[in-house]
């Protein structure tokens, strides 16, 4: 479970009563819910976080996933907590581009939404999984774990602006932790990795992302440029999904996110 919640409502297989459903729509449609707003906790919260959470994920006894073996056996990083910290970090910041482009309040909920679940879920974890009960050692843990978030996100950040080079030095100082003999071509595959994904990122409509249409690409797959006009048929298909041609929408899925940016 990439979730420690017991929350039924993150269960894949949940599904509302018809009544709740629409209880819940005329609810949101009586007091003009913004929904862009409170769509935040579920898709950044809880979607956007277990992707992240999921990716370097390894339980003992467990088979590696696939992107865990990549991490593990293709790079060679120490299969620990702190690793699985750094890889969910990394796909966070990745996630932190996108949302920075959003309306500025819209995305600094994202962002808040994602950050204030990941130390929730590592609290659990250090109680659940390390049986860390001492509120003073976790405290101490859950500081070091943000002094971490904000050094690997402002190294990410310089990274961006600048060029591979200074994105290949942020990685083996927070993911290799500065490993002397590291293999150049390990951080060539993570750069080519991350660049493929701030791509796909960049071509969805503030309203796909912010709606939870976004998978991150595997480390084994390619993603190849658009054209102009596959880029035209992507905005076509997205006007499709989200204005339905009877102008027909639910209050629940009203959105002042644009489709075009």
């Amino acid at each position: 479970m990439p979730l420690l919640s017991n929350s039924k409502y993150e269960s894949d297989t949940y599904k509302l009563p018809k009544w709740k459903e629409s209880f819940i729509e005329a609810f949101i449609s009586l007091f003009r819910l913004d929904m862009d707003r409170i769509r935040a906790g579920p898709i950044a919260g809880s979607k956007y976080y277990a992707m992240c959470k999921i990716q370097g994920l390894h339980y003992r006894n467990e088979k590696l996933s696939s992107t865990a073996k990549f991490y593990y056996e293709t790079l060679g990083l120490p299969n620990t907590f702190s690793t699985w910290y750094q890889i969910t970090l990394l796909h966070e910041w990745m996630l932190f581009v996108r949302m920075r482009a959003m309306p500025g309040k819209y995305g600094q909920n994202y962002q808040q939404k994602i950050v204030d679940r990941t130390f929730q879920d590592i609290e659990l974890r250090l109680s659940e999984e390390m049986n860390i009960h001492s509120g003073r050692i976790r405290d101490r843990y859950l500081k070091e774990f943000d002094n971490q978030l904000r050094g690997a996100i402002l190294s990410y950040d310089e990274a961006f602006v600048s060029d591979d080079i200074t994105l290949a030095y942020a990685l083996w100082r927070n993911l290799f932790n500065a490993k002397q003999d590291v293999d150049y071509l390990h951080l060539e595959a993570l750069v080519r990795y991350i660049r493929m994904n701030l791509y796909v990122l960049s071509k969805l409509s503030d309203r796909e992302f912010g709606f939870g249409n976004f998978t991150f690409v595997a480390p084994n797959e390619v993603v190849k440029l658009l054209t102009p006009k596959e880029e035209i048929e992507l905005r076509k298909t997205a006007h499709k999904l989200f204005e339905p041609k009877n102008g027909k929408i639910l209050p629940s899925q009203r959105s002042k996110l644009s489709l075009d940016n």
